[in-house]
């Protein structure tokens, strides 16, 4: 009678378990990154009647009695499947398609979420709602200028720093290619001034000094003879830049030298790819005719500092990303100056976070420039987390340590900037399990009331 009574209050009690765990899932329908709770049941210690006896010549086997003493929580599970995304159009709102979860710091202590509301604070950091920092690691400068992040380097605070100032950078290259026409004329040595500028190809584009000074880089290009038949021809490249001196601007090939003027000259193989290029004066004209052919600018500012451009042309006998000669059947080439590394100083003023979270400025300048990246963490275990309130987790003993990566590898997932995860609880799901588990617990509370009774009834045989 009593073993009846204490199994029906042990299913009170874990039904009502079972009830906190889904209230707390309604709760939450609502909360970011939530990942709702499961409970499971299963039935504790059997008081054994009789034991199982083996089968004889004379009998057969029989079974255990047992009589069961009630039931218990088995496991509150922490169930880790994806939520659905809502777009919201912030740029700091960021949500994670796969395994992964943000790391967060608060002072020495790592936390790890799915909630991916952060906010840009005073110092720009990248913080969520309750500061805790977003970790990452920041872009570092290669030798050659470009901008690259070492994940394998320890996690710091990720920083977004709108406003910041990015100090001007000289030019130091400056890159060419297309095609100068075959078919434009040869510029005689007595040519009118209306005829040098009908047969000369020019190309400008915009160089920077160190002090952010910005001023129009130009090529001359200019088809002449090699001999009075015309059977052989160059082109002649003379460079001019705004505001300097011819005089002031010393072209070189192969290492500095005595060099006395701002040309150089273009040879180029039969199958229209460059061949050469070579000083067009000096006391030892220097010819380059392999590989890259980087004619080297000396240029001497204003202010009596030198400055050194590279103009690179491409690479000797091949076409993409180098000057080309072909007959395009008319008189205009197209070869263009396409690019160079330096800037005017400017202020960060924008930034995009793509799906792998690297994290791209855009400044007043129209630099674009990568500033760094979110890290992510996945776990052997993840629903083996610790909860530890305001949608973070932490380490515990089955969860495994954290392996800590960029997005979009080992299974960590992509973010998605501009959109949130909300919680995975689902209501209709949720609201039948409500159901089953009052029904689990009125029907315990009958056993009890029902137990009652019956200690009632032997309470008055005597009578």
């Amino acid at each position: 009678m009593m073993r009846s009574l204490y199994s029906a209050v042990s299913g009170l009690q874990n039904h009502q378990t079972r009830m906190d765990v889904i209230g707390n899932n309604v709760a939450n329908v609502n909360t970011t990154g939530f990942k709702k709770g499961r409970v499971t049941f299963e039935d504790i210690l059997s008081q054994t009647l009789t034991g199982a006896a083996r089968p004889t010549d004379e009998r057969g086997g029989l079974n255990p009695r047992q009589v069961g003493l009630g039931m218990t929580v088995a496991s509150i599970d922490t169930i880790m499947s994806q939520g659905s995304a809502q777009t919201t159009g912030k740029n700091t709102d960021l949500a994670i398609m796969g395994e992964g979860m943000f790391t967060m710091k608060l002072g020495e202590r790592t936390f790890y979420t799915r909630s991916g509301n952060f906010m840009i604070d005073r110092d720009g950091g990248l913080v969520n709602p309750n500061g805790l920092k977003v970790q990452g690691w920041s872009a570092q400068t290669a030798p050659n200028g470009e901008r690259y992040v070492n994940t394998s380097s320890p996690l710091e605070d990720m920083k977004i720093p709108i406003g910041q100032k990015l100090e001007a950078k000289q030019t130091s290259y400056v890159k060419f290619r297309s095609n100068l026409n075959l078919d434009t004329p040869f510029l005689a040595a007595n040519a009118t001034p209306e005829e040098i500028r009908q047969n000369t190809h020019t190309t400008t584009i915009d160089v920077t000094d160190a002090y952010g000074t910005k001023r129009r880089l130009a090529v001359n290009f200019a088809k002449e003879r090699l001999n009075p038949e015309g059977t052989q021809w160059q082109w002649r490249g003379t460079v001019q830049i705004e505001g300097i001196p011819d005089q002031n601007i010393k072209l070189n090939i192969g290492g500095a030298k005595v060099d006395t003027n701002n040309q150089f000259l273009l040879g180029f193989h039969t199958d229209g790819t460059v061949s050469t290029v070579t000083e067009a004066a000096g006391a030892n004209p220097q010819t380059v005719a392999e590989g890259k052919l980087v004619p080297s600018l000396d240029v001497t500012l204003p202010n009596g500092t030198h400055q050194t451009i590279n103009l690179e042309l491409g690479t000797a006998g091949q076409v993409p990303d180098a000057v080309t000669q072909f007959s395009t059947g008319n008189s205009k080439s197209t070869t263009s100056a396409y690019q160079q590394d330096g800037y005017e100083m400017s202020y960060l003023e924008s930034f995009k976070i793509d799906d792998s979270g690297t994290v791209t400025g855009s400044y007043s300048n129209g630099e674009r420039r990568m500033i760094g990246q979110i890290a992510l963490s996945n776990f052997v275990n993840p629903s083996g987390l610790t909860k530890e309130g305001e949608s973070l987790y932490t380490e515990s003993n089955n969860s495994g340590m954290a392996m800590v990566g960029a997005a979009g590898t080992q299974g960590r997932g992509k973010i998605f900037a501009g959109t949130l995860e909300m919680s995975n609880v689902d209501l209709s799901e949720t609201f039948t399990d409500m159901i089953v588990t009052e029904r689990g617990f009125q029907a315990n509370s009958r056993v009890v009331t029902t137990s009652d009774d019956m200690l009632r009834e032997i309470l008055q045989l005597k009578r």
